[in-house]
């Protein structure tokens, strides 16, 4: 029926009365809002103004401070902690994580929580490092003299030669900024890139002074897949015990055929009693063995070790899990390797799929 108003609901047994649904269209570049002057020309250009203000501070940087600071970041025996507010604050709290991922203690102290009980993880053998474009910033000002107090060494860096940051700390870093990328001047995107351009430089300079290894680097990254590959050994992804699929050259092969179905590893391990490695048999041996015996039932009652491969290409207990893929992607190619020990014993078996499966 006809609702209050005289209209028909949509829901009704008339379809003419229902405005048709506008069929679905995928929006293309010329639906979205094109803003006035914007092209690839005007963008080339203000990515090459950028790039100006970075050359000007590359070619007016000032080495010797720059040495000074490292030097004093190396004979830190505390904790290098960083502080800023804003935008300079994100920033030290980034250079924060990079230097401490790439070996060297390092914390993000907030300046206003300092003031409010923070300041207590501070100790006299720390390096407290103020970042503020300005020089000037009054957080930082009111923080420094109780730093001070708590025997900290103090560090600017900032954008402005002579501000009154540098007359309070023991060591001054400018950072020489021509201007900001914003056409005010005032949006903080040129000076918080030479910020970091600055922290994350040092954090390498620092690294290599202090010679990390690929190894501690990987201590340091677990869960990456840069951690997995340096750290995980064979030992810690292989299958081992009752879940290799081993057999003795003397077992037929429709039994070894059944202990390589129930492991699915696509290979048999053959060992003898001192589980000394003897040779593989795989679903290759099987096919070649076919070709050339036929479905005999002779092929079935055939000695494993009569057939097998018996020079297969196996990885240490030892060896890095890395290295075992590498291994395995090495032509020939193999989706197996057995794992022994340094007497030539069996440990396990290495499969492609259990390498892939670690994330390696």
């Amino acid at each position: 029926m006809p609702s209050s108003q005289g209209l028909m609901p949509c829901d009704t047994k008339e379809p003419s009365s229902c405005p048709p649904t506008p069929p679905l269209r995928l929006l293309t570049l010329h639906d979205l809002p094109h803003g006035d002057g914007v092209s690839a020309r005007s963008l080339q250009s203000l990515f090459r103004e950028q790039q100006e203000y970075l050359n000007y501070f590359f070619t007016n940087l000032d080495y010797e401070q720059m040495e000074s600071f490292v030097k004093a970041c190396l004979a830190c025996t505390g904790t290098i902690v960083c502080t800023g507010v804003g935008k300079s604050g994100f920033i030290a709290q980034k250079i924060c994580q990079t230097l401490v991922s790439t070996g060297t203690k390092a914390l993000y102290l907030s300046p206003t929580d300092a003031l409010h009980g923070d300041i207590g993880i501070l100790t006299a053998h720390d390096l407290l490092v103020c970042f503020s474009k300005s020089g000037g910033t009054d957080e930082l000002l009111r923080l420094i003299p109780y730093a001070k107090a708590k025997g900290a060494k103090i560090v600017s860096v900032a954008s402005i030669s002579g501000c009154k940051m540098e007359t309070v700390c023991d060591l001054s870093i400018n950072l020489p900024l021509k201007r900001e990328l914003c056409p005010f001047d005032l949006a903080p995107v040129t000076s918080t890139v030479i910020q970091m351009l600055f922290g994350d430089t040092v954090a390498i300079a620092l690294m290599q002074a202090k010679h990390l290894t690929r190894d501690e680097y990987a201590m340091n990254h677990p869960a990456g897949r840069i951690g997995r590959r340096l750290i995980l050994r064979v030992s810690d992804v292989m299958l081992s015990n009752g879940d290799i699929p081993i057999v003795s050259a003397d077992t037929v092969v429709a039994d070894a055929l059944s202990e390589l179905s129930s492991k699915g590893c696509g290979c048999v391990l053959i060992a003898g009693a001192d589980l000394k490695l003897q040779g593989v048999f795989t679903d290759g041996d099987l096919r070649r063995a076919l070709q050339t015996m036929g479905y005999s039932g002779n092929l079935m009652g055939t000695r494993v070790g009569d057939i097998m491969t018996t020079s297969p290409r196996t990885v240490l207990l030892s060896q890095k899990a890395a290295q075992a893929m590498d291994d395995m992607e090495t032509s020939p190619k193999v989706a197996v390797l057995p794992v022994l020990d340094d007497q030539g014993r069996v440990s396990g078996l290495v499969t492609l799929h259990g390498l892939i499966s670690a994330g390696l």
